[in-house]
């Protein structure tokens, strides 16, 4: 099984991450899985929201959506994906008696999420996630990447998304041009008079290289490198893309 209506949102701190998701389509269905020591959310929300202090909450908040009285769930977001691996770390690996046989753990409840949670999920999954810069030896180049540890490091987090956008912070002059002219864009005049705008950047660019973002051939114009950051506009073309 492979659930089409995946997506990792990755981005530096106060990009923009949390804030996509003020628009989502009928919040009342939307279970936001908060596992940043119960940080608030930038804005009023009717999310049904659960505060994760173990990482096994994660598994079986999926396996209460698929109840029948949770037929009223359409989404589940994990904020952050960065915070939720650090909190393994820190409950599991760090008081584990065998620190090997916990990293192996690491990486596996990883791939456990991805292949037999989120795979079967019958709806839209989205995850949030910190980027860093990092240092590839190998290349000498510094990478944008979500950095975990373990084996999954050598892996990429990103492998397991077709779908990976960033938060951006961007001044407006930078971003009138062709890749920004599209009905996904749009400049509110608070956006004027401060000259700046936070967008998803859904494709890469010349000078974004050495980022990881990705998604299906053909699923994004050109025109359509920088939308608003609305989730909306993201799960809506899923749906377009994979009906």
């Amino acid at each position: 099984m492979i659930n089409d209506h995946l997506v990792l949102v990755s981005g530096k701190s106060a990009s923009g991450k949390s804030a996509s998701l003020r628009a989502l389509d009928k919040p009342e269905g939307v279970m936001y899985l908060n596992c940043e020591n119960g940080k608030k959310l930038p804005f009023k929300t009717k999310f049904k929201e659960l505060v994760v202090t173990d990482t096994t909450q994660v598994y079986q908040a999926f396996a209460e959506a698929e109840k029948p009285e949770m037929k009223d769930v359409h989404t589940i977001v994990i904020d952050s994906l960065t915070y939720l691996m650090d909190m393994f770390e820190s409950t599991k690996v760090l008081t584990a008696t065998d620190s090997r046989a916990a990293w192996q753990e690491y990486g596996q409840y990883m791939r456990r999420l991805m292949a037999q949670i989120v795979a079967k999920s019958t709806k839209n999954v989205v995850f949030l996630a910190h980027t860093s810069d990092v240092l590839n030896e190998s290349e000498m180049i510094n990478e944008t990447i979500v950095k975990v540890k373990g084996a999954l490091k050598n892996v990429g987090i990103e492998s397991f998304f077709s779908t990976v956008i960033s938060t951006k912070k961007m001044s407006l002059e930078k971003l009138n041009d062709k890749n920004a002219k599209s009905k996904l864009y749009n400049v509110t005049p608070e956006e004027k008079d401060l000259g700046f705008k936070y967008v998803f950047q859904t494709r890469i660019t010349k000078d974004t290289i050495h980022e990881r973002m990705r998604s299906p051939m053909d699923m994004w114009k050109a025109t359509e490198t920088y939308i608003d950051n609305d989730l909306r506009h993201v799960i809506n073309r899923l749906h377009e893309y994979y009906k």
